[in-house]
């Protein structure tokens, strides 16, 4: 294997949250809103705008960048996309690239943080909020995108069946 484990796990990160957006962008505004009776509370959009809101702050907290986005107001579909290709790109970017941004521990927020900490929240978060919007979608009588390791795997040909 050439890249390194973390790397792979922000690869699949990023693939994973535009499959989610991208099912999502189909979506009628009514399914957009809607408060699904299911394993979560809020609606897809919100939930999709609070993703890439907190992927933003993972990013420019380790990477030191400022902000590119506003958030004040419900983006559009272009803007979230747009939002998930910059701070995705932005986070594998350090996971491949800048191991020496990796170690050195910054002031956020009135803490002291080891950057590794962020990049396992960056991961966790995400996983669980497209885990979220997947019950969602289900709950909607929408079928949710399957965007496991095991498809990732399946779709980088890092999975490959024998004798198929």
């Amino acid at each position: 294997m050439t890249d390194s484990v973390l790397a792979k796990l922000f690869e699949h990160n990023h693939w994973a949250n535009l499959q989610i957006l991208q099912v999502c962008s189909t979506l009628s505004d009514e399914q957009l809103d809607a408060e699904p009776d299911s394993t979560t509370k809020g609606s897809i959009r919100a939930t999709l705008q609070h993703m890439m809101e907190s992927q933003q702050s993972y990013w420019t907290q380790v990477a030191g960048v400022e902000p590119q986005f506003n958030w004040a107001t419900p983006p559009d579909f272009a803007t979230l996309e747009w939002a998930a290709t910059l701070t995705g790109e932005g986070l594998l970017a350090l996971a491949k690239n800048e191991p020496d941004k990796l170690r050195q521990t910054f002031q956020y927020d009135g803490y002291a943080i080891e950057p590794w900490v962020v990049m396992v929240q960056a991961i966790n978060h995400s996983t669980e909020h497209r885990e979220q919007i997947k019950s969602m979608l289900s709950a909607l009588g929408v079928k949710p995108p399957r965007i496991d390791g095991w498809m990732y795997g399946n779709v980088t040909k890092a999975l490959v069946e024998l004798g198929a």
